[in-house]
């Protein structure tokens, strides 16, 4: 047979089309079986054999395409196709269907075997995909509690977080933070779902039963994948020999996953933080303290873990871990809750310097240092440096990895900023702060859309995450002017948040927004002022269980402003609120939020020199170069005083200075805040409201 006759009759009995309608459906049945059915825990067998059944059923589409004419009426049987050549023709007619058919079906295999493998698996974060969880990775999930005494329940937390601790300083693994494996069960029903979710291979399951002197440890590492157990093992043994089981279950573990170790990290493996077990229980409950008070700042909570790391350290004065413990508890009080003096200040530093004097290489001494020079005295440049003495000795530290990237938010270096959080994430996907955090950096950005994607992602993990719900707020106020947008963000959450109440009447840390919002009670109140409902924003004061119990004066500053920003005179609780702020800050000189409460106070009192003094303090005392956040919402402070003491020409330099930095700010947010309405009819102003803002960092 010719083969251009060969050709033509191939087109004519429409074998072309065949060949080309089967490679389209085939490659559509192989993306689904490659994407969706391990998305549905399908096996791999049987995408191995829909691929294998498509390939095969290649040749014998063009076979019966061939026999059976396709047309307009359906397929039919050609009996000229067989009448017409002879044997010899038609054998080779044969032969060329077959040979065409068998390479196309070899082509169309090897498609889709590439796909298959080319096909990313289907997402489950951003932090990890199933193709790219490394082997040698681990999530300790929450040790069960099988003590008769429920309130030993600190005790199996101890012990998880401790295997974790000596598993994080081991570089060749991957191992994720506390923070994260809280979110789940002692023991999940969907282990993969799970372990995808925080980006690992494999999963450590753990009970504790403690009575008397006397413990039971039950562990056994879980292949995430293939749901198969690697090992289990119970150790039952005396309360002082709690050290051991720690150390023998770390190691167990990285010889399972075949982990390279140093020496260094062979010797933190097997390392016995106290000789003392009593020592060892008190400081596991100030632990279990410090993680309450973390979560919720409070007073008492805190005080309660100060007083356990207190106990264990006059039970063994060489233990270094609980020293440095007590100074980060310290620390942590004095930057969520209440400031710390320098006396008290000075008296954390020494128990730092004796943890590194008993511990010279301990990751926990290092990182309360990191803290003390971030958090006590906001010097950056010696806190990194801590903070990478950490990480070398502990590579797995996710605390270490975020107090970096905040740093370097401070700093305003932007885009390290980002990297470094994102870095964070990998070791504690499921720390909502994380990404709540890199949303607030995004608005002050403003890079709204990016603030409003992380801020919902920080969400999903954390309903009630503040940090999120002000990134959120902000990205539709400041983005877009929608008031109503951020009121429904904030009446989305289940619990009413206040971001700029902490306990004990002080801004909170993570609050952002202008001057006069954080004075004013934060978005709750000030989108209540902002659209001009000011009687509403005076009600939220006098009926909030939040607000009302404030400090006094706290609440009379606020009060006041609102007021003022009404048009209203408020002399009298003005008054009264200066005699209190006027001795608060005889007491503590140090306090930057009460000179800002006590400026606008001097405004309603028109006193509008001392106004604009005070906020000049807090302008200088904390710049932009000194806290790229802080210091832009100090300067934002000040143009909100010289708009209401007559300084228009200034007020509008500054507003336009803080629009080509990233500061939050936005021209959307000027159009419609009172607090500008004293200078909105002059000329600079309304030009600024037509010029330029930055986006994006600028460094």
């Amino acid at each position: 047979m010719d083969p251009h006759n060969f050709f033509g009759e191939l087109k004519r009995r429409n074998v072309y089309k065949v060949a080309v309608a089967y490679a389209v459906v085939a490659w559509l049945l192989i993306q689904i079986a490659t994407q969706v059915f391990p998305f549905l825990e399908i096996p791999t067998w049987v995408v191995r054999l829909v691929i294998a059944l498509v390939a095969i059923g290649f040749p014998i589409a063009l076979v019966i395409a061939w026999a059976f004419e396709a047309t307009p009426e359906g397929i039919k049987r050609t009996a000229a196709a067989d009448a017409r050549p002879a044997n010899g023709n038609k054998n080779r007619t044969w032969i060329y269907v077959v040979v065409v058919g068998a390479v196309f079906s070899i082509a169309l295999f090897f498609i889709g075997r590439y796909s298959a493998q080319r096909t990313p698996a289907p997402r489950q974060s951003e932090a990890a995909t199933g193709s790219a969880i490394p082997q040698k990775s681990i999530a300790v999930l929450p040790f069960q509690n099988l003590s008769e005494e429920k309130a030993n329940a600190y005790f199996a937390e101890g012990i998880q977080d401790e295997i974790l601790t000596k598993l994080a300083t081991v570089r060749d693994l991957k191992v994720i933070s506390r923070t994260s494996t809280a979110k789940y069960q002692s023991k999940p029903d969907n282990l993969k779902t799970v372990a995808n979710e925080l980006g690992v291979a494999t999963l450590l399951e753990g009970a504790v039963q403690k009575s008397g002197d006397k413990v039971r440890v039950n562990v056994q590492l879980i292949d995430a994948r293939t749901d198969s157990h690697l090992w289990a093992k119970t150790y039952d043994r005396d309360f002082k020999d709690v050290f051991a089981v720690e150390s023998e279950v770390a190691q167990e573990i990285a010889d399972t996953l075949q982990a390279k170790l140093s020496p260094s990290e062979s010797h933190a493996l097997a390392s016995v933080p106290t000789q003392d077990p009593q020592a060892y229980d008190l400081f596991l409950q100030g632990e279990y303290q410090l993680r309450a008070a973390e979560s919720v700042p409070l007073a008492e909570t805190y005080a309660r873990a100060e007083g356990f790391y207190r106990q264990a350290i006059a039970r063994d004065p060489k233990f270094a871990q609980a020293y440095a413990a007590l100074a980060y508890c310290s620390l942590s009080s004095h930057w969520f809750l209440s400031r710390r003096t320098p006396a008290e200040l000075t008296e954390v530093k020494s128990l730092v310097d004796r943890a590194l004097e008993l511990a010279p290489d301990s990751p926990e001494a290092h990182l309360s240092l990191a803290i003390f020079h971030y958090w006590g005295h906001r010097q950056y440049e010696p806190a990194l440096a801590e903070l990478d003495r950490t990480l070398n000795l502990q590579p797995n530290n996710a605390k270490a990895r975020q107090y970096r990237a905040w740093i370097l938010r401070r700093q305003g270096k932007w885009k390290q900023f980002l990297s470094e959080a994102k870095l964070a994430q990998e070791l504690d996907p499921r720390d909502g702060q994380i990404p709540a955090n890199i949303a607030l950096g995004f608005a002050t950005l403003r890079e709204w859309n990016e603030a409003e994607r992380y801020a919902s992602r920080a969400l999903a993990i954390d309903p009630n995450n503040f940090v999120a719900i002000n990134a959120q707020v902000i990205a539709r106020l400041n983005g877009r002017g929608d008031i109503e947008g951020a009121r429904r963000a904030l009446d989305a959450t289940p619990e009413r948040t206040f971001p700029g109440i902490g306990a004990g009447g002080a801004p909170s840390g993570s609050s952002v927004g202008t001057s006069v919002t954080t004075v004013t009670g934060g978005f709750p109140v000030y989108l209540h002022v902002i659209a001009r409902r000011f009687a509403d924003a005076l009600t939220f004061w006098d009926t909030v269980p939040e607000l009302k119990s404030a400090p006094r004066s706290r609440r009379l500053s606020a009060r006041v402003a609102i007021q003022l920003l009404a048009g209203q005179t408020a002399n009298a609780e003005a008054e009264e609120a200066r005699v209190l702020l006027e001795k608060g800050l005889s007491e503590r000189p140090d306090d930057l939020f009460s000179r800002t409460q006590l400026a606008w106070v001097y405004l309603a009192l028109g006193r509008k020199a001392d106004a604009l003094r005070l906020s000049r303090e807090v302008a200088d005392l904390l710049t932009i170069e000194i806290d790229a956040i802080l210091g832009a919402a100090g300067q934002l402070g000040l143009a909100e005083m010289e708009a209401w003491a007559g300084e228009a020409q200034e007020a509008t330099n500054r507003l336009r200075h803080l629009l080509s930095i990233p500061s939050g700010i936005s021209i959307a947010r000027l159009k419609i805040d009172p607090v500008w309405d004293p200078i909105r009819n002059h000329p600079d102003f309304q030009r600024l409201l037509t010029g330029p803002e930055q986006i994006g960092p600028n460094k």
